[in-house]
């Protein structure tokens, strides 16, 4: 990344959402599954609230990041206590950007490395898949088990998944946070700049 991170809006709407000026790269992931500290860390700024409170995030942010792509923060899902109007909303919203954004080049589905995959993530990654966008798992809160552990848990979720690579992080102490970004810039972001002439 080379820049500062600027936020630019929020965003419901697709005729709200800013233009299609840069590559965009999706945030997505349980309400907690610490969204707003991968954000955080991977701006090295507090650019995102990051809330006691899952589920605050009820719109698309768009972050400008340095002077080539954009991140979008999603908001998360799987949380009990919104109402059947939000959850409606929040399905038709992430399914309208996801299918008709032509300058998102993928997602990041972030998930606590404590938690199994579930039917929640399958269907976001199959609804991906029929949609043409790439995916990649991230592993939250790596600081929370031991680093032994990783390769065998980041093995069962790419057989749950059927991705690969699937990649650990810890917003803590920054493990993994600039591998994460790297990916994202070398597989997503530099083909579709390249593709438009842009440097």
């Amino acid at each position: 990344m080379s820049g500062p991170v600027k936020f630019l809006k929020s965003a419901l709407l697709p005729q709200d959402y800013p233009d299609q000026k840069r590559p965009e790269v999706a945030l997505a992931g349980r309400s907690n599954s610490g969204k707003s500290s991968f954000l955080n860390a991977i701006s090295n700024s507090k650019v995102a609230m990051v809330s006691s409170t899952p589920g605050k995030t009820r719109l698309l942010n768009f972050f400008d990041f340095g002077q080539h792509y954009r991140v979008v923060d999603m908001p998360g899902y799987g949380f009990a206590s919104r109402s059947i109007k939000e959850m409606e909303e929040w399905t038709q919203a992430i399914e309208t950007y996801i299918s008709e954004r032509e300058n998102l080049v993928g997602l990041v589905l972030l998930m606590d490395i404590r938690r199994d995959w579930t039917r929640d993530e399958n269907l976001l990654v199959d609804f991906l898949s029929r949609a043409d966008r790439p995916c990649l798992v991230v592993l939250t809160k790596a600081d929370q088990v031991k680093r032994g552990q990783y390769k065998q848990i980041c093995a069962a979720v790419e057989r749950a998944s059927g991705l690969a690579p699937v990649m650990v992080c810890s917003a803590k102490d920054k493990l993994g946070v600039k591998e994460v970004e790297d990916f994202v810039f070398k597989h997503w972001v530099k083909p579709a700049l390249d593709s438009k002439g842009m440097k």
